[in-house]
């Protein structure tokens, strides 16, 4: 029942936030819009404590480098991004097309400086992510990014896609992996939900100059060795349980499924 009414609750307001952004995106520059979005992520996150009981815990702050870097985050959740926008002042987020086919998501996402990249990947893909990516750079804002691509499942993983080393390395910028266990309470996108305490934690960032294959290794290592902890932490395993890889999904002719990389 707590999950009905969460669902219930969060698509109202993801509507009714939707609507009422139409002024503020009249607002020149991001400032306002951000603003109002963070707003709408912090209501989302009281939502989650207050309906149905997932209180969220923020670690690692103090590791967080100054000036422009890369947050390469675990994605197992919708709630991920909500949690993650809701941290910050200023982020550049790397999305799917697949979130313009909602009504007025296009123009925040546009007016929020978001970079929007066609998910079914290919040079075109890594090509719109390079040069959206050289604009937030030169605006020092940090870039949020979803490595693996796609959502997924508690206790497993998908290929680490390079769109991450090439940010990093063009930009000569740090890299900080980001672990979570959020899907143990908001599995993916699924409407069931669970009461519990979820944990996002960002991790010491990690360096582009070992290499291609070295830093993609490092990160992969990071993430998903600390995400097994979290969640072994929240079931109360005495043993963290490697994850398991998992396929890449099929490309799509034009669009494909959640997620982001190239």
């Amino acid at each position: 029942m707590r999950a009905l009414l969460f669902n219930l609750a969060f698509w109202f307001t993801s509507i009714a936030f939707a609507i009422g952004a139409l002024p503020v995106l009249a607002i020149p520059g991001r400032t306002a819009t951000a603003a109002y979005i963070r707003a709408y992520t912090r209501t989302i996150m009281g939502l989650m404590r207050w309906v149905v009981g997932i209180r969220v815990s923020v670690r690692g702050r103090h590791r967080l480098p100054e000036g422009a870097y890369i947050l390469a985050a675990k994605h197992q959740s919708y709630g991920d991004a909500i949690i993650m926008y809701s941290q910050f002042h200023d982020l550049a987020f790397v999305t799917g097309d697949h979130l313009e086919r909602f009504p007025l998501v296009g123009g925040i996402l546009r007016k929020l400086g978001a970079i929007v990249v066609d998910n079914c990947g290919g040079p075109d893909a890594r090509k719109a992510l390079a040069e959206a990516a050289t604009r937030a750079a030169k605006e020092n804002r940090r870039i949020l990014i979803y490595p693996e691509g796609h959502l997924c499942p508690i206790g497993t993983r998908r290929r680490y896609k390079l769109g991450v080393y090439h940010m990093a390395h063009d930009f000569n910028v740090q890299v900080v992996p980001v672990a979570t266990n959020l899907g143990l309470f908001w599995p993916e996108e699924k409407w069931e939900k669970h009461s519990g305490k979820a944990v996002i934690e960002f991790l010491a960032p990690i360096k582009v100059d070992q290499g291609r294959d070295a830093f993609m290794s490092a990160l992969t290592d990071a993430i998903e060795g600390r995400t097994a902890e979290l969640v072994a932490e929240a079931r109360g395993d005495a043993e963290a349980i490697p994850s398991v890889l998992l396929p890449d999904p099929p490309r799509k002719p034009k669009r494909a499924d959640a997620g982001v990389s190239a």
